[in-house]
């Protein structure tokens, strides 16, 4: 028989840009979202307010740092919750360096579905990792900033702060 898994929980983080809500189960990250962001989730998925628990400590310290540009990558355990196309998706936009962007469709391409771009939109819109998983990275095929479910200026934002160049 196995154990029943971890109850969720969470934690609020005021930043400078706006107030993130962090989740965990157990000893992993499950999700970081903007409190009015599309795909905020329901109060079960974020279980009780824990702001003691050691991996939202460390999740709100690294993105407190990050926000404050005194830190450039996440070093956390993280358990995101989603299909296995999604978790494809996931996988591959933790792989975008910082400072750089990349399409959907160039995404799409690379994991063998050449008219995903769609498909690739929908599972970057519900990434629970904002920011940590960095779908801010993603834009439109001709390079507008495009589909960010914390708001076009916290993108933007998120990509001034990594140094990408906008036009």
């Amino acid at each position: 028989m196995t154990a029943p898994a971890p109850a969720p929980v969470h934690t609020t983080v005021p930043t400078a840009l706006g107030t993130y809500v962090i989740a965990a189960r157990g000893d992993a990250l499950t999700g970081i979202w903007r409190r009015d962001q599309a795909h905020f989730p329901r109060a079960e998925r974020l279980g009780a307010e824990a702001p003691e628990h050691p991996v939202l400590v460390e999740a709100a310290c690294q993105l407190v740092d990050y926000l404050a540009g005194r830190r450039e990558e996440f070093d956390l355990p993280l358990a995101p919750e989603g299909t296995a196309f999604q978790a494809r998706v996931w996988a591959r936009l933790a792989t975008i360096p910082r400072g750089a962007v990349t399409t959907y469709g160039e995404i799409a391409r690379e994991l063998g579905s050449p008219r995903g771009a769609q498909a690739v939109g929908r599972a970057v819109g519900t990434n629970p990792l904002s920011v940590v998983v960095p779908c801010h990275r993603v834009v439109s095929s001709t390079g507008e900033l495009t589909g960010y479910a914390g708001g076009i200026d916290t993108k933007r934002a998120l990509l001034v702060l990594e140094g990408v160049a906008l036009a």
